[in-house]
């Protein structure tokens, strides 16, 4: 058990009936995954299956946020829509390329352009 705090911060910004954008920020870990999973949870059970995340501010990830992003994208597909990743900083998007996450779910450069990409920049 980790003595520090779990340092992760998820905002949820409903952008429509079917869309979502969660930024991410801290560490995404074995302590704090459960929290993004929730988050992500009750977004598809609101019926939003279109999830932004916006990973600009976040810092670290390990193999549990992977696990995560893995199971959302293909909770996300099962539903009729999508996740989608945004401005991951150059370690977390080492992460990505290095585990092939990218080749499932390609990330964006910026937050508008995985808007685009989810039908949500109207």
């Amino acid at each position: 058990m980790s003595e520090r705090e779990p340092n992760l911060q998820v905002v949820v910004e409903t952008r429509d009936a079917r869309t979502a954008v969660l930024s991410v920020a801290g560490e995404l870990d074995l302590d704090t995954a459960d929290r993004l999973d929730d988050h992500l949870a009750e977004q598809f059970g609101q019926g939003r299956h279109h999830l932004v995340l916006d990973l600009t501010a976040l810092e670290f990830m390990d193999s549990s946020g992977l696990n995560v992003l893995i199971r959302s994208v293909h909770r996300a597909r099962e539903a009729g829509g999508d996740l989608y990743l945004a401005a991951p900083n150059p370690a977390v998007r080492r992460i990505l390329d290095i585990t092939g996450v990218t080749t499932t779910i390609p990330p964006h450069d910026r937050v508008a352009e995985a808007l685009a990409a989810a039908g949500g920049e109207r």
